[in-house]
């Protein structure tokens, strides 16, 4: 028996949001015994809100989070994959992106491993924020030892233990760097796949805004600092 659960952050998906949990609903449903979808409203000014709850109406595998206000993409993604209820927990973004069919690929690995992540062989985003991706996890390897190919990949997949024993205090950009940096650290396995990256369809995206890269610069120079005085 395997159960699965599927978290989402969402800002502002209301053009994404309910192909997105159609295209879970079909091709993730069917790989695993047992499921659940969670989406994480953080604060969206549109109807992404209005939109998952009346799916979630309809179908009591659909839970959603309502963040009032918006607490950045780091709260979204935590707030989500910590009220998870199954034995396995997959995160992704909900702005279809990413390939879900490939998705087989990462259950059929969490087999020899506690993580699976994915990483963008080919990213489908404008030039600065790919540039700055690569800059971002060159630098975050460069601190704490091989981490991850691309630390930001939004396609990861583990088990429930790293939940248990692993605390994340970012709220923002930082989140993944800090989760699987803190992952590796508590002797948790992890292995990588590559993943399909596609161009965005509808919406706009937040990332590259010079506040959300300047909080996540700041927070990685401090937890690297906490770390060599022994008090992280």
């Amino acid at each position: 028996m395997t159960s699965l659960t599927v978290s989402m952050p969402a800002y502002n998906e209301a053009a994404n949001i309910a192909a997105m949990i159609d295209l879970v609903r079909t091709r993730v449903a069917p790989l695993v015994d047992d499921f659940e979808i969670i989406v994480v409203n953080d604060g969206s000014a549109d109807e992404t809100g209005d939109i998952v709850r009346r799916i979630a109406a309809e179908d009591p595998r659909v839970r959603l989070i309502e963040h009032p206000v918006n607490q950045g993409y780091g709260a979204a993604v935590a707030d989500g994959i910590w009220a998870a209820r199954k034995e396995l927990i997959f995160f992704t973004d909900s702005d279809l992106q990413f390939d879900l069919s490939e998705l087989p690929q990462f259950l059929k690995r969490i087999g020899e491993a506690d993580m699976v992540v994915g990483y963008r062989y080919a990213r489908s985003d404008p030039w600065f924020r790919t540039l700055f991706g690569h800059g971002w996890s060159w630098l975050v390897n460069l601190l704490f030892g091989y981490t991850a190919r691309d630390v930001d990949c939004a396609f990861k997949l583990f088990r429930r233990d790293v939940l248990d024993k692993v605390q994340v205090k970012s709220r923002g950009a930082m989140f993944s760097a800090e989760f699987l940096i803190k992952a590796k650290r508590a002797g948790f396995k992890i292995v990588e796949e590559p993943v399909s990256h596609y161009p965005r369809r509808a919406g706009s995206q937040t990332g590259a805004r010079l506040r959300v890269i300047a909080r996540a610069f700041k927070e990685l120079f401090k937890m690297r600092w906490r770390m060599w005085l022994g008090r992280e």
